[in-house]
């Protein structure tokens, strides 16, 4: 089975706001990278985006956690 993964227009923009407010990347989040990553079709200003995402985590300055999601 062939699965399509698509993302949501705008959707790296939020998600990069929403971890760096929350200082958290969510099992949600991950999916959302991946799925990025996958597509192939990401603008230059959409990849710096997902590159700063992965380069704060491994600095330690995002915590990756097991919840769903951070909004409480």
């Amino acid at each position: 089975m062939n699965m399509q993964l698509r993302l949501i227009p705008g959707a790296i923009a939020d998600l990069f706001a929403q971890v760096a407010y929350s200082g958290k990347i969510t099992l949600a989040d991950r999916y959302g990278l991946m799925a990025a990553l996958l597509e192939d079709s990401l603008t230059d200003e959409e990849r710096a985006s997902v590159d700063r995402l992965l380069y704060g985590c491994r600095r330690g300055r995002m915590k990756i956690v097991n919840e769903l999601s951070a909004v409480s």
